[in-house]
């Protein structure tokens, strides 16, 4: 996939300056480390860096190489650089003017220089499930000999740290072309080599001072600090010579194992298999790109590494999702959303398997947790529908899977969860005994997906009977009553029928809004006040497997929904014209905070959203892939090969939030299978007709 191209005889425009410095790239281990800049060379992030491994607690996700500045010689005495910094004051470097082309190569980042009549090439890879980087150097077509120079620059530091983390003491050590680099601090060592016949190493310790970080800068955190060098290494390169820049955490004998042909060979093979699993959705190339986007998010926590010792014994293995690149871990609610669209569509079921008994072990008090603080074992509760979401994602793998067994082992936490919401659990979550409804909140916490807050402001409360809560209450009912049923526990499943019916029957006469044509957002909210604005959330109450809202409202809502909050990438948070309504997302924190989901269009929202267009114009997939046309453009800008978390409320839709978000390009390729020709109601057919686990 084509993302930048550059007719090197000529300068760079302005425009080509502003994409090469701004359009990103991600490549991932599976561990949720991960390497990630810009195509130009400039970090812009704090998380910008060519190793960010993920080590074990008490270090969690660790930044160990931030920067290489990247030059070639030309007969010894024409340098041309690659790459560069920006400085406070002066731009060190920038963006090289021979780059002709970055593409990517089965998703991984390929950048191609037109240098002295030569081509050179530069790939960077990760070995899957190692906290290893090879960045890989060739001259791709022409003759005669260049000498490649690379300067490493760190300032190791935990992955929240901000940029301007004075810089350690560092220890370089070296034995037979191995460098280990080690800081005073605690943080383990990084380990480098370079792998060519004709190779040298040259120490220049360098402290390069007020290093900048635009996007730091615009969203109103630290922007400047300092980067420290202990020398360069160089190679020289020809048509028969390559040079293989190797970057890791792990020790000498795993770091080396692999030549850079090897790595290259086997991450292709792994992701051709990717592609031969996911075939009745990759298709083209559109989609077995977010196939691989797909793949970027599943990941092993070896953080966690209780959570390793416990599945292996079982005889399973622990998998997750990491929400989004660069900040999030990984959080209850966008697993359960993520599930279909990333291992389900992808024939990935087996780690489907792992995720939801991983998660399942994490039940507490009727709920799964909201999210796993970076660098901890133990998860935040403070969420009322991941748990529901559970629900959902559990009935899409027994989908795709026919899995009994996981479905027994499920099904006692299942009651459970559905016992502690009738009863009531943490933070006010229960049901009202009154209308069957589950209602929720408590001061000073942000319950339900729309959780934006900043210091003790929280943006959106949301607190009372919110609609998505309670389309997602009757869904889970439904399905456990289903459940029970085929088990034979026929009481069980009447009761749960019965909190099903009574629960319907009053959302239908509590949320209707006359007035508007659509949902109210939350009844019985602050102060006893149902709130009429004009939200996402009430597209639920159609699109779940159990539609709560009868059918004669269906065409209604969903005529609000797209003129009011439907965009090229998504629905927006809240509808134009509302009092709180934010068209941009920028600025500073609390700034960014109260726009977050005030307006700001969220892309996995497309889901739900064709889900509900498909059952109201039931057939009609030719509209419904029309709603993912852009998409397809998006994956070319902001990060490469990826989809944002959100959009801004207006055009142009500028990308905003992390660069990389799991719900974003879970449900883009969920529905593409879903749209595709000879996809079933639900989507793409079963792969298997039986599994177990």
């Amino acid at each position: 996939m084509k993302i930048f191209s550059h007719d090197p005889t000529k300068a760079l425009t302005k425009e080509e300056r502003e994409v090469l410095k701004t359009t990103e790239w991600l490549v991932t281990n599976g561990l949720g480390g991960y390497a990630s800049g810009t195509i130009g060379g400039a970090p812009t992030r704090s998380y910008h860096g060519y190793l960010v491994a993920a080590l074990p607690l008490p270090f969690g996700r660790t930044i160990l190489l931030n920067h290489i500045l990247e030059e070639v010689w030309i007969n010894r005495n024409e340098r041309v650089a690659l790459n560069g910094l920006e400085m406070e004051g002066e731009a060190r470097r920038e963006p090289s003017s021979y780059i002709a082309m970055f593409h990517l190569d089965s998703g991984l980042p390929v950048w191609t220089y037109e240098i002295g009549g030569l081509t050179l090439e530069k790939r960077v890879y990760l070995p899957h499930r190692q906290n290893t980087t090879y960045i890989h150097y060739r001259i791709a077509a022409g003759s005669g000999n260049v000498t490649l120079r690379l300067q490493p620059l760190v300032n190791m530091r935990g992955h929240e740290a901000s940029v301007n983390a004075p810089l350690s003491t560092y220890t370089l050590s070296v034995c037979d072309h191995h460098f280990e680099l080690k800081p005073s601090s605690e943080i383990p060592a990084v380990r480098m080599m370079i792998v060519n016949g004709e190779r040298a190493f040259a120490i220049a310790m360098e402290t390069i001072r007020d290093v900048t970080y635009e996007l730091e800068r615009s969203r109103g955190y630290a922007w400047r600090g300092d980067l420290w060098s202990p020398g360069f290494f160089s190679a020289e390169i020809s048509p028969s010579q390559d040079a293989t820049f190797i970057i890791s955490a792990e020790s000498w004998t795993v770091a080396a194992a692999l030549t850079a042909q090897q790595a290259w060979d086997l991450e292709q093979e792994r992701r051709r298999r990717l592609v031969m699993e996911a075939q009745r959705v990759a298709c083209d190339e559109v989609t077995k790109q977010l196939v691989f986007a797909a793949d970027q998010f599943i990941f092993t926590p070896v953080a966690r590494q209780e959570d390793t010792a416990r599945a292996r014994a079982a005889g399973d293995e622990v998998r997750s999702i990491i929400a989004g690149y660069h900040w999030f871990t990984d959080w209850g609610r966008d697993t359960m959303i993520s599930l279909e669209g990333l291992t389900l569509t992808t024939g990935r079921f087996v780690e489907a398997s792992y995720i939801l008994r991983t998660f399942a072990h994490y039940i507490r008090d009727g709920l799964i947790p909201n999210m796993f603080p970076e660098g901890e074992k133990d998860g935040l509760y403070h969420t009322a529908d991941a748990t529901l979401w559970l629900f959902h994602a559990l009935s899409r793998y027994l989908y795709y899977t026919k899995d009994e067994q996981l479905l027994r082992y499920f099904l006692p936490h299942l009651v459970d969860i559905v016992g502690h919401h009738l009863r009531g659990t943490k933070f006010n979550i229960h049901v009202d005994p009154e209308d069957g409804l589950l209602t929720q909140g408590q001061e000073g916490y942000q319950l339900t997906w729309m959780d934006a807050k900043v210091g003790d402001w929280v943006v959106t409360p949301r607190r009372g009977k919110a609609v998505e809560i309670n389309a997602l209450w009757y869904n889970a009912l439904c399905l456990l009553e289903n459940w029970l049923r085929r088990l034979d526990r026929v009481e069980e499943a009447n009761s749960i029928a019965a909190h099903a019916a009574k629960a319907k029957q009053s959302f239908n006469k509590r949320f209707w809004y006359q007035e508007g044509g659509y949902l109210y957002d939350v009844v019985d909210g602050e102060n006893g006040r149902s709130d009429p604005a004009c939200r996402p959330n009430q597209i639920f109450a159609i699109s779940l497997e159990h539609p709560v809202l009868e059918r004669e409202h269906w065409e209604s809502v969903l005529d609000v929904v797209q003129k009011k909050l439907l965009t090229p990438f998504g629905l927006r948070s809240l509808a134009p014209g509302e009092k709180d309504y934010k068209p941009n997302y920028d600025g500073d924190l609390r700034a960014r905070d109260a726009a977050y989901h005030q307006g700001t269009v969220w892309a996995w929202l497309i889901g739900p959203f064709i889900d509900a267009w498909l059952k109201v114009h039931p057939g009609d997939r030719e509209t419904a892939k029309t709603f993912l046309h852009s998409f397809a453009d998006h994956l070319a800008s902001a990060c490469a090969g990826t989809i944002s978390e959100i959009f801004d409320a207006e055009p142009p839709f500028t990308p905003r939030g992390c660069c990389a978000q799991a719900w974003s390009v879970a449900e883009v390729l969920r529905c593409f299978a879903k749209t595709a020709e000879g996809a079933g109601r639900e989507g793409p057919q079963p792969l298997v007709t039986e599994m177990v686990t």
